[in-house]
């Protein structure tokens, strides 16, 4: 294939390719079912692929001082924007006392969502996971490092050939282990798509997966008096009177506003972002 085009047009892990049988060169990318993407660390605003023609996703955090709801909820924008189904997967469950705590946090995220907690070293704890991980079926893990993807995948395979690392301890950072996008095959025909921990995750053309999300504040804004209501000082503003009375919390509307911007400006063209940094300075990008 072509060593130019746009990033989409290039295979990542989990695609389909057609080669020639001759040549083993690839003819053709087959066409994807969905495509996880994000904008890539630093300045140059490059789309980078994360992987193709997923049915699940984990979204795996630890129940420690390194769990997240902001980065739990980057997640989940990303798999309902593509239209895959997350089930978050809490790990280290034998490292806490407060196991009902992190679950709670995690539901409390979106309505319905699939929430399982796990010791990741442990097969019987486990096993419940493999139901999304029948013939036929790819699942692919995403989290940050050290929160146990590699763990889970080696218990799913029945096997310890990947290696792990410990966390460090004092703030429960995780240290780097898979570096690179991995497909393991299970034994009863799924697949299992390892990925390397990702501590940032920029949106861009998430706009839906934001809206499903954070359907409960769009949902109130529907009601707001004024059709572009800020919900900052209108009048008759629906956002704001469930920020009273407690339906939202503070936490949760600042990140729905900053998620939304940030979106905003990723998905701008190149002269619309020149023109948003000389209103309000360059978008950071190091958001969680």
């Amino acid at each position: 294939m072509s060593e130019t085009g746009a990033a989409e047009d290039r295979p990542t892990v989990g695609d389909w390719l057609m080669i020639d049988g001759q040549t083993l060169e690839v003819r053709r990318l087959l066409e994807r079912q969905n495509l996880f993407k994000r904008r890539a660390p630093g300045p140059d605003q490059k789309t980078q692929l994360i992987a193709a023609n997923v049915d699940t996703l984990f979204i795996v955090a630890s129940c420690n001082q390194d769990f997240s709801e902001a980065r739990l909820e980057r997640y989940l924008i990303l798999a309902r924007e593509v239209g895959v189904r997350p089930v978050v997967v809490l790990t280290k469950t034998d490292l806490t006392d407060r196991l009902e705590t992190f679950v709670a946090a995690a539901r409390d995220l979106e309505q319905g969502l699939l929430v399982e907690a796990v010791d990741g070293r442990d097969p019987a704890s486990v096993a419940g996971l493999a139901i999304w991980c029948g013939r036929g079926q790819t699942v692919a893990l995403l989290g940050s490092s050290g929160v146990g993807k590699s763990t889970l995948v080696n218990t799913l395979r029945g096997s310890d050939s990947i290696a792990t690392q410990a966390i460090r301890k004092g703030d429960d950072t995780g240290r780097h282990t898979t570096t690179v996008r991995e497909m393991h095959r299970l034994d009863r025909g799924g697949w299992l798509l390892d990925t390397p921990g990702m501590r940032e995750l920029q949106l861009t053309d998430a706009a839906s997966g934001i809206a499903e999300v954070f359907d409960d504040i769009v949902g109130m804004a529907e009601h707001c008096r004024f059709s572009n209501c800020a919900h900052e000082v209108e009048p008759g503003c629906a956002v704001r009177a469930a920020l009273a009375d407690g339906t939202i919390t503070p936490g949760r509307l600042d990140r729905w506003r900053r998620l939304v911007a940030e979106e905003s400006y990723n998905s701008a063209t190149p002269s619309e972002r020149r023109a948003l940094d000389r209103i309000s300075g360059p978008a950071s990008g190091k958001r969680k």
